[in-house]
């Protein structure tokens, strides 16, 4: 699934109560765009997110109106939406018995504006079928819960990018010491499993799965918060779906880990940590050409196989390692789909 604006909503919730505990157990699973009634200021104080305040039909941040709220129940009400194209940032389509075709037709319509459609979802079935609603579907979902236990439903949908990485087997063909270089750790504010790591990779096409150090080895204890990244120069996959060089990434950066199956969830960086080490250069073939990543020479640094992980010290040529590969290139860590050739 595509990277997606997501929100939740509290106001339709008859009590208090209710909304509070929306409130709550969103901000518990990291969702911080949270509508909210204007008379339930209270609620800010459960802790610090982007408030969005629905009065009417308007959609409030900081007292100024950036949306609309939109019910459509009967055709008349698609030209009322489209009365706001380019007028407002946000429309948020609500309907008592949604029908994909109107919402086919608004997202043709809008496709190019400057307006962003975020759709109201009960249930992850919906929210699945509105992002998809003509392959691009809309620009975001609002989780509209039945109850506020309601939001770990929408799971998939709220960890990251894409949930789910396609990772392919590539035979290494050289590996190469070379001398000493700024290499990064990434400390995590999360306890990474065996199995997990991050995508890295020194050109943006194909990322390698680097394992974290949450194996002990007899020379180290375990670091199972971090992952021995790389040089400065190399791209890391963060949890919205772009890259960011290693030498940007920094304490509060969202970043995705990814496990030998493809499975992602996004972490927290608490510190990112430069120093001068050894490096070794690993080149690998792919049905388009040669790709290489550098990576501190040392035998806690692994990369991630179908059947576990091995250290960089023990790699040879021949040996399978997982890499994400993709088409195109980024610009500005977003993927595009241009000629680009990075060697």
């Amino acid at each position: 699934m595509a990277e997606k604006l997501v929100w939740v909503r509290s106001d339709h919730l008859p009590t208090y109560d209710e909304r509070k505990q929306v409130v709550t157990t969103a901000l518990e699973a990291g969702l911080v765009d949270i509508v909210v009634r204007k008379e339930d200021a209270g609620l800010l104080k459960l802790g610090r997110f982007d408030a969005i305040i629905i009065s009417g039909m308007d959609l409030l941040v900081d007292d100024k109106v950036v949306g609309k709220v939109i019910e459509i129940n009967r055709p008349e009400d698609l030209k009322k939406a489209s009365a706001w194209k380019d007028k407002v940032d946000f429309l948020l389509i609500a309907a008592n018995d949604w029908k994909v075709i109107p919402l086919e037709n608004l997202i043709a319509e809008f496709q190019r504006s400057k307006t962003d459609i975020i759709a109201g979802a009960r249930t992850p079935e919906e929210a699945k079928l509105f992002a998809e609603t003509l392959e691009v579907g809309v620009d975001g979902i609002a989780i509209e819960p039945l109850s506020p236990e309601k939001i770990k439903d929408f799971s998939d949908l709220t960890s990251g990018a894409e949930g789910k990485q396609e990772l392919t087997a590539v035979k290494v063909s050289k590996v190469k010491p070379l001398g000493i270089g700024d290499r990064v750790c990434i400390d995590t504010c999360s306890l990474l499993k065996v199995g997990e790591g991050m995508l890295i990779g020194s050109q943006s096409n194909c990322l390698f799965l680097i394992h974290s150090e949450s194996l002990e080895s007899e020379y180290v204890a375990a670091r199972p918060f971090r992952v021995n990244a790389g040089p400065v120069h190399a791209y890391v996959m963060c949890s919205d779906g772009r890259t960011k060089y290693l030498s940007e990434v920094k304490a509060g950066d969202e970043l995705l880990a990814v496990d030998s199956a493809g499975r992602t969830r996004p972490v927290v960086v608490g510190r990112s940590k430069v120093e001068v080490r050894p490096l070794l250069l690993i080149e690998v073939e792919t049905p388009s050409h040669p790709h290489t990543i550098i990576l501190q020479n040392a035998e806690t640094i692994r990369l991630c196989t179908k059947d576990g992980s091995i250290s960089v010290t023990e790699l040879q040529p021949g040996m399978d390692i997982l890499v994400k590969l993709e088409r195109g290139g980024r610009h500005f860590g977003h993927a595009i789909e241009e000629t680009i050739t990075e060697r």
